[in-house]
């Protein structure tokens, strides 16, 4: 039985993570942490410094800010809080000498085996196939493109010879398709959850590799199996490619 903490246990997906863990047997929440707390069946502090139960795991959905908390709080820590600067990245990458982070930004496996088989793809087909991107979120999502979709078009380039031009607005140009781009396009609409396509589209073929989210579930699921992952880990960074690594060999 892996026990875990749960950062952010108010919040929408601390809610989600809630009720996946209903759903398991291999996972019990031992406590929450949560500025703005709510009634639970589980304790629920304001802050790491003053949560005294014991756990194998903290699972944080919550917000930027808590990092500093959670980074000194000594125990093994998945991160599924995005939106981190370059000096709180640095910072979990200082902590992970001392400390088993798993840090991902994406917490969907779906979505992380997407980005290795594009990769593969862009190794086996780039140069000879022009490659685009299509994201598509709900109507109240504020950025764009996704950061999944950048997640998938910097896995894309690491893989081609010569680094490609990210192209966002094709549009506003009256010029043919530069061989060396990505093209990567942002719908909105709806409550749609996500839905992340990369095109290779060459001389009379295309492949897709396509992953569509139908809930925030898939989400919850890949953080707590992260969280099963992590417990019993040594010091060190690790992310999905650790996790999909031993799914394979499982």
């Amino acid at each position: 039985m892996t026990r875990i903490i749960l950062s952010g246990c108010s919040g929408a997906m601390g809610r989600a993570i809630s009720l996946a863990v209903s759903e398991r047997e291999d996972i019990e929440i031992v406590a929450g942490i949560d500025p703005n707390a709510i009634s639970s069946e589980f304790p629920i502090f304001t802050n790491p410094s003053v949560c005294d139960v014991a756990a194998d795991v903290i699972v944080d959905f919550s917000h930027t800010s808590a990092l500093p908390g959670l980074l000194s709080y000594g125990r093994p820590v998945v991160l599924a809080t995005t939106g981190y600067s370059e000096e709180e990245i640095c910072a979990i990458h200082e902590a992970a000498k001392t400390t088993p982070i798993f840090y991902t930004g994406n917490m969907s496996l779906g979505i992380n085996l997407m980005q290795e088989l594009c990769r593969i793809a862009a190794r086996v087909l780039g140069g000879r196939f022009d490659i685009e991107i299509i994201e598509k979120h709900h109507n109240k999502k504020i950025d764009a493109p996704s950061g999944t979709a950048l997640m998938l078009a910097n896995s894309v380039a690491s893989a081609l010879e010569e680094k490609p031009n990210y192209e966002y607005n094709r549009q506003a140009k009256r010029e043919r398709r530069a061989k060396n781009e990505i093209g990567i396009h942002a719908i909105r609409g709806g409550t749609i959850v996500g839905e992340h396509e990369v095109i290779f589209a060459g001389q009379d073929e295309v492949l897709t590799i396509s992953h569509s989210a139908a809930s925030k579930a898939v989400f919850a699921s890949g953080a707590l199996s992260a969280a099963v992952f992590m417990q019993g880990k040594p010091a060190g960074l690790y992310d999905m490619k650790d996790l999909i690594g031993q799914e394979g060999r499982a």
